[in-house]
């Protein structure tokens, strides 16, 4: 035992001060590497300097950390004789950046192979690293065309000469730089690239800006002009072939079209549409080509091209609007006539009062089902009248609510007629579903295939009305309770986990969609579309309907009409 503990602290005496010894200080590397002339010959033979400005690096944004904590193998100060250091990483502190940069054009190109292609060094510097906000940084907006130069110069003397370069040379911040088209880390090659990814998410961040237009009286409109052109529009469909905002306008020899040089100027519009369309011609270059003015606008167009737009503008609304016009009187006329008959010979179906409900109901159903929907779409068209109005969703929520409370109010009311009226009982009794209406279903499936006779009219309500109404009327409960939860949330929270009020809001959404739809697919073709009842079953106003026509009696007496016309 004693022999154990004396060899322990042996140890601890020996060997622990080196063991237990502070990392390297800086001012140790600096003693050699502050030096000039320091230099050393790499594999090609040619002289590499070792030197690391002590004032330069003290100014960096790495002053307060060791050279080791980079150049973590060093180990000695000075290094042992034909010490070779390891080439640093920059992963351990900036992981992110180094991930994103492992999927840039330079860092696949790196992986691949090609050890000349930029390295983080390349663009920050090695020890005089600073922030791209400081002037005196390698990547600070000014000075990034030289930075990204030595390597790309002919892309940098493009770049400095263009009007994006001109401009920022200027003084004008929000001209475009390297890294605001191509990226910070993750650089690009943005040649290849989709066309509506260029328009939108490189060129577009500047030139469908209102606010940058405006102060920098740039032409407006030149985002949508592009989208609603012949290029964009294919663009939009998918199109990887259509022209993008470079190749007309050029990538990094971005000039006005007024320069000679440009690619848009009137002389070299042949040849730079003829990139695509070979042959088009030398007569574009004899009058301007209005490439973004938008169709039929009188700004920007010939005059011909506006009046021509004009000219079917007008005539559009005149024949159109008179189409609509004729057809709307001749529907008023015929409905008209169809409800006349109806109350004259149709056969008594729904009493004042629940003619009243049923229209409450829709109304209701059609405000609660607009208001709910604009409250999950909110971008969509036609929610823009709450989009307009000041406090427009806190005044949308009111109306949801309001018509909420008289929808289940209403229900009530219902109910209590239903159950508490003779005339009630009666109807619901004649609403339960029976066993002939499953094979009234079957046998109005059999007889559209063409294998067998349509079930004969039921006496009151066939299977479409009573799931109709059935479907209305476990919907309402569904809709009132959820709605419920949602309205008194504090409470739901305090009484059950905070689960059930999500299941509540999924419950509340997809069953109002399901309702919609049942609305639009269902009933609306039941009461409007079926050709024995169209333009409608007049029950809703007139409480009474038309015996519905068997569509093939309405042909027989068509042909029979046709044969006999004296008759």
């Amino acid at each position: 035992m004693l022999k154990r503990i004396f060899l322990a602290l042996s140890i601890l005496l020996i060997g622990g001060p080196a063991a237990l010894s502070a990392p390297i200080p800086n001012r140790d590397c600096l003693d050699c590497h502050d030096d000039k002339d320091l230099t050393k010959k790499d594999a090609s033979g040619k002289a590499v300097s070792l030197c690391v400005e002590k004032k330069k690096f003290n100014a960096s944004v790495h002053a307060k950390k060791l050279c080791v904590d980079c150049h973590t193998d060093v180990t000695e100060a000075p290094h042992p004789e034909k010490w070779v250091a390891k080439r640093p990483s920059c992963t351990a502190c900036h992981e992110e950046q180094s991930k994103s940069y492992g999927a840039s054009v330079h860092g696949e190109s790196q992986a691949g192979g090609n050890h000349a292609a930029a390295r983080c060094v390349d663009c920050h510097t090695t020890h005089e690293v600073q922030s791209p906000r400081s002037a005196a940084s390698a990547l600070f907006y000014t000075r990034q065309a030289a930075t990204c130069g030595k390597c790309h110069p002919k892309v940098a003397a493009d770049y400095q000469r263009s009007v994006h370069g001109t401009t920022l040379a200027a003084g004008v911040r929000e001209a475009p730089t390297c890294t605001d088209c191509h990226n910070e880390h993750k650089i690009e090659r943005l040649k290849g690239a989709a066309t509506l990814r260029i328009a939108e998410q490189v060129c577009g961040r500047c030139h469908a800006s209102e606010q940058l237009a405006t102060r920098f009286n740039l032409p407006a409109g030149r985002m949508a002009t592009f989208t609603e052109s012949f290029h964009g529009l294919a663009a939009r469909l998918g199109s990887t072939r259509a022209a993008n905002c470079a190749s007309c306008h050029g990538w990094h020899d971005v000039l006005p079209s007024s320069d000679p040089a440009s690619r848009i100027h009137a002389s070299n519009l042949p040849t730079t549409c003829g990139a695509c369309h070979p042959g088009i011609g030398t007569r574009l270059a004899q009058e301007p080509l209005r490439i973004h003015a938008a169709l039929g606008a009188t700004d920007g167009n010939h005059w011909l091209v506006s009046l021509v737009a004009h000219f079917y503008i007008v005539l559009i609304i005149l024949l159109i609007g008179g189409m609509v016009a004729h057809n709307l009187l001749d529907y008023v006329v015929k409905v008209r006539a169809h409800l006349r008959e109806a109350r004259e010979t149709g056969l008594p179906r729904f009493s004042a009062a629940i003619r009243a409900q049923h229209i409450a109901m829709m109304v209701l159903f059609i405000v609660l089902a607009y208001t709910g929907f604009v409250h999950r779409y909110p971008d969509a068209f036609l929610s823009w009248p709450f989009r307009a109005l000041p406090h427009g969703n806190a005044i949308r929520s009111q109306i949801h609510r309001i018509c909420g409370w008289t929808m289940l109010a209403l229900l009530v009311i219902h109910a209590i007629g239903m159950l508490g009226t003779q005339a009630g009982r009666k109807a619901l009794k004649d609403l339960m579903p029976q066993p002939r209406d499953i094979k009234d279903v079957w046998a109005r499936l059999m007889a559209n295939l063409g294998r067998g006779e349509a079930p004969a009219d039921h006496p009151r309500f066939d299977y479409v009305e009573k799931s109709e109404y059935w479907a209305l009327v476990w919907g309402s409960v569904v809709m009132a309770l959820t709605g419920a939860m949602m309205i008194f949330t504090e409470a739901v929270l305090r009484l059950l986990p905070k689960f059930w009020l999500d299941v509540a809001q999924v419950v509340h959404y997809y069953e109002a969609l399901l309702a919609t739809l049942a609305i639009l697919v269902w009933h609306l073709y039941a009461v409007v579309f079926d050709p024995r009842f169209y333009p409608m079953n007049t029950a809703w106003l007139t409480g009474k309907r038309l015996p519905p026509q068997p569509v093939g009696e309405a042909v027989k007496e068509e042909n029979s009409e046709a044969q006999n016309p004296r008759s």
